[in-house]
């Protein structure tokens, strides 16, 4: 099992350089690369040359750190076609800087439109067919999650697609989160890990009130029923998710991937956030 930081609290106030070292203090052996404008922003080219990628691992090497994955974001899934072959290019750019890093990890999210998901459906797997060669000859596994606002958004449809692929280097994140929106506001997180064991191969730590709760106004949204996808990214214990059920069953399955420290709310507070968080990640899991 590979215990992960996503330094997004970082990404805004502290340079690619510093970003290393700080995490490395925070008590991490693997980072999760999300996106950076220095380097990988969602949604663009990235900006990034032969001799930053050589920085990277040399400040990687110096901290004692390795990356577990590399997560950029594009609009591979869009009903724009034109934005659907931009992403495509984008990615496979990103293919060949995870490669160039030394990194078999590539993770990502569908993307597309939920408001028009047939046609993101047809554009993702016409994009999964173009960038095929390309994961396979930079021998790159590709992870996928269904994240909130994606034309699909539920941890069971996205492991059917996933499956309907049928390619062994091809499998599922999922996150904590998201869990209520994973199953339209229920959040049976052991239902749903339960659902897609034979996928499942990263999973991101961080909690959430549930935005379809009806016990009150978890989130305020002005207007009123305005068509927002709305969450957040808490330390585990200020939010709603039931970690007990999340790790009892990830024990259960024998769970060996990725794990991620995914809690992005605290970046004036982070080695407060991660004294709540990683303790209890290391316990859930029986990590040494």
């Amino acid at each position: 099992m590979k215990l992960a930081y996503d330094p997004s609290m970082f990404r805004d106030n502290t340079s690619f350089h510093d970003m290393i070292e700080k995490t490395a203090r925070l008590g991490y052996k693997y980072i999760e690369l999300s996106p950076r404008q220095d380097f990988i922003w969602f949604y663009q080219y990235p900006k990034v040359n032969s001799t930053m990628i050589k920085q990277v691992k040399h400040w990687l090497s110096d901290a004692g750190v390795s990356l577990s994955s590399v997560l950029p974001v594009q609009q591979w899934s869009s009903p724009n076609e034109q934005e659907r072959q931009s992403a495509v290019r984008n990615m496979r750019r990103t293919i060949e800087i995870t490669s160039e890093l030394g990194v078999d990890t590539l993770n990502t999210e569908f993307s597309g439109d939920k408001y028009n998901s047939v046609t993101s459906e047809g554009q993702w797997y016409k994009s999964m067919e173009e960038l095929v060669p390309d994961f396979e000859r930079n021998h790159i596994k590709l992870e996928i999650q269904a994240h909130p606002n994606d034309f699909i958004e539920t941890s069971e449809e996205a492991a059917k697609l996933i499956r309907s692929l049928d390619l062994d280097w091809v499998s599922q994140v999922w996150c904590s989160a998201h869990a209520f929106y994973s199953d339209k506001g229920v959040g049976d997180v052991r239902k749903q890990i339960l659902g897609m064991k034979d996928t499942l191969t990263h999973v991101l730590i961080a909690d959430t009130m549930n935005y379809a709760s009806n016990f009150g106004l978890r989130y305020i949204i002005n207007p009123p029923a305005a068509p927002v996808t709305i969450h957040q990214h808490l330390n585990p214990g200020e939010g709603e998710v039931d970690f007990e059920a999340m790790y009892r069953t990830l024990n259960e399955i024998g769970f060996d991937g990725i794990v991620t420290n995914n809690v992005f709310a605290w970046p004036d507070k982070v080695e407060w956030s991660n004294e709540k968080t990683l303790p209890t990640i290391k316990k859930g899991l029986n990590i040494d």
